[in-house]
């Protein structure tokens, strides 16, 4: 009897233990096929949001993994709680908000437009009217092709990638696009162009589970830090540089 009270006691003491225990990893969701933001380098996620996520990992007190997924499932996975936040070169729309809490912007992005090279017949968003127009499902490109140009059909993609093959092919006329993703794109496609014509401006932040108030002021403070301190301008430098190609780097070179 003795034995076996002490044996309860033992599992007992353990459980708690194992309970109690901090978690001591941090779960970044995003979609990897957005660069200079996220992409897949080996078998490696990199990019600008990736190490800008390793520095709020630290700051945290915890070790980054990255969960890559489809962009448009990002949200349903932060409110399951199966990542801890969004670093997806995401937009702090108001729709969002009634689903996820932002952090304070950390990037302003452009959107523009690509063609293919051959299409002499666009040179404004103005000119897209009526034309199949290719974006990448749940973005803010997805809403404005379909709520602001007049008769556009729109193709809702996975990724900006299965966007510019589908352009490549002829199967789409345009992309609606954020401004660095547009460039990569181009410049591994010389096929295709950009139409110098920016229409509107997102603000990109970090997204986390309504009312985690905790991790998102220690986002909001590696933010206000690494633009301080001049590692933001580094970052900046590395992943878009105005010369040379994208440099990967980690928080320890910085």
């Amino acid at each position: 009897m003795k034995k076996l009270l002490f044996v309860l006691i033992a599992i007992s003491s353990l459980f708690s233990f194992s309970c109690g225990k901090k978690e001591t990893v941090i779960k970044m969701g995003t979609n990897a096929a957005f660069p200079p933001f996220e992409w897949v380098e080996g078998k490696e996620v990199v990019g600008f949001d990736v190490t800008l996520s390793n520095l709020i990992a630290n700051d945290y007190g915890k070790t980054l993994k990255v969960v890559d997924m489809s962009f448009d499932g990002l949200i349903a996975a932060l409110q399951a709680g199966s990542v801890d936040f969004i670093a997806s070169g995401m937009t702090a729309t108001d729709e969002r908000r009634k689903s996820v809490d932002f952090s304070d912007p950390y990037y302003s992005s452009k959107q523009t437009i690509i063609v293919r090279v051959s299409n002499k017949s666009v040179s404004s968003v103005a000119d897209l009217k009526g034309m199949v127009i290719g974006v990448q499902a749940a973005t803010t490109g997805e809403i404005y092709a379909t709520e602001e140009i007049d008769g556009a059909n729109v193709k809702s993609f996975r990724t900006v990638i299965d966007a510019a093959l589908a352009l490549k092919n002829s199967a789409i006329e345009a992309i609606i696009i954020d401004e660095l993703p547009a460039k990569e794109i181009v410049k591994s496609n010389p096929e295709l162009k950009i139409v110098d014509d920016d229409f509107f401006t997102d603000e990109y932040a970090i997204a986390v589970k309504k009312g985690n108030t905790e991790l998102l002021n220690s986002i909001n403070n590696t933010i206000r830090t690494i633009k301080a301190n001049g590692i933001y301008q580094k970052m900046l430098e590395a992943y878009m540089p105005l010369d040379g190609d994208v440099k990967i780097v980690t928080p320890e070179e910085l």
